[in-house]
């Protein structure tokens, strides 16, 4: 058999700005790593920050609802409900830990689409279905329902032929996505990567910017549309009806993953490990050295007021969302022991623990 890769030790700090910035932004951050197979959580206790790491196979898109989460592995999406009440009794000898606890809940057997982005549009979850140039929901029958493609795409084929990464939401519609080229041949999108990026109108099915760096993370935020050209580690914000464009910041990282807290965004840094994707672009050429982990930027100043940044075990973050009024959040992933303990259903909430069950006295 071949040798098992080896997992390395996740190590990194977070900066004394980043964690008052927790201590004030009245929220939860929630990130994937798909280099790591970590999906991690951020937030406060009150008194410290709190990171927890969960494992799955290559997470990257992340999705959230009012009262739960949506994450897409490598051949899977994942639905995610939160359990308060259980939450509040997580930990027996700590009640009130964790204020949020996310328990798996449904499963998609998808195939390995190369999902990038997930988002929710009026409680319904459209996949990036990166592999087959599309956008796509979930089905009970199907791997996928394609629903939307570029009007340069000629044929669904699992070829990967434009990169298709990212999709904004607007009014509850799949409004904005991101691609790294006009291609409509296998990988196409590789031989200009550093410059044929685009934005594309969903509704209208029209490229509206050309010319980008391969562009990641579009979000609809106050009025704006903001997105990571992610090749020259920019965030950009754009106005939507001229289409010129802001340069927020620039951040020693490969951008990806994007949200925002108040006046604050929430960005996603990445290094490059390996150079027949990612090299050669102009980012490598403003920094020496590349950083990975999230930080948090001022919207009006465009500086950075804290980095959690790590320094072993994880190169590249991919999603980044914020979990609005949470403070101390909790997720299960399947293999945790105490999935198969919690027990939820309207009006009852119930650990199945060595205190409370009630031993088979049957002979």
């Amino acid at each position: 058999m071949p040798d098992q890769p080896i997992q390395q030790v996740i190590q990194g700090n977070a900066s004394d700005s980043f964690q008052a910035c927790m201590s004030q932004i009245g929220g939860a951050i929630a990130f994937t790593t798909y280099q790591a197979n970590k999906l991690m959580l951020v937030g406060w206790n009150g008194q410290q920050m709190t990171l927890l790491m969960r494992h799955f196979l290559k997470p990257m898109g992340l999705g959230v609802s009012k009262d739960g989460l949506a994450l897409a592995t490598q051949e899977t999406v994942w639905l995610f409900a939160n359990a308060p009440h259980l939450a509040h009794t997580y930990l027996e000898d700590q009640p009130g830990a964790y204020d949020r606890l996310y328990l798996p809940r449904t499963v998609y057997l998808t195939g390995d689409l190369n999902t990038h982005d997930l988002s929710f549009a009026q409680e319904e979850l459209w996949l990036v279905n990166t592999r087959f140039s599309c956008l796509s929901t979930l089905s009970h029958t199907f791997n996928f329902i394609p629903r939307w493609q570029p009007s340069f795409i000629s044929q669904l084929a699992p070829e990967d032929r434009c990169h298709l990464n990212g999709l904004a939401i607007v009014k509850g519609q799949p409004k904005y996505v991101t691609a790294l080229g006009e291609s409509d041949t296998v990988g196409g999108w590789r031989a200009n990567k550093a410059t044929g990026g685009i934005l594309i109108d969903v509704e209208r099915n029209e490229i509206l910017l050309r010319g980008l760096s391969m562009p990641h993370s579009p979000v609809w935020y106050q009025d704006y549309l903001w997105f990571l050209n992610s090749g020259t580690g920019e965030l950009w914000r754009v106005e939507p009806e001229s289409l010129e464009y802001h340069l927020v910041c620039t951040l020693p990282g490969f951008l990806r993953g994007l949200a925002f807290a108040g006046n604050y965004a929430l960005i996603g840094l990445c290094q490059i490990r390996e150079r027949h994707i990612f090299g050669d672009l102009p980012i490598q050429r403003k920094f020496e050295q590349l950083k990975c982990g999230v930080a948090i930027v001022d919207l009006q100043t465009g500086q950075t007021t804290g980095l959690l940044e790590f320094t072993t075990g994880c190169r590249e973050i991919y999603a980044v969302q914020f979990l609005p009024e949470v403070l101390c959040p909790n997720l299960l992933n399947p293999e945790h022991p105490s999935v198969k303990q919690a027990f939820t259903a309207p009006g009852i909430d119930y650990w199945l623990r060595s205190s409370t069950e009630i031993k088979d006295s049957s002979t």
